[in-house]
């Protein structure tokens, strides 16, 4: 699978949830903490190209996959 990027915060038990999921999964993944970083969620949207009001946001290689819901599923499904 290719890399996983999580954007997200530390305070964030879904964004801790979807960490967890790629370690147990092991799968490669890099977290990238919006509020240490400086990135807005109005700079997420702009590169999502739609409004985003919930962290974690989830990228499998360039292709967003939403938030930790979305990720599990997609998880779910690409094992079958």
């Amino acid at each position: 699978m290719e890399q996983v990027t999580i954007f997200g915060r530390a305070s964030c038990g879904f964004c801790t949830r979807a960490r967890q999921l790629c370690e147990i999964k092991d799968l490669p993944y890099r977290y990238v903490d919006i509020e240490i970083e400086g990135i807005s969620k109005d700079d997420l949207s702009q590169s999502i190209g739609r409004p985003v009001y919930t962290v974690p946001q989830i990228f499998i290689g360039d292709r967003h996959v939403g938030g930790f819901d979305h990720f599990f599923e997609y998880l779910q499904t690409s094992a079958n």
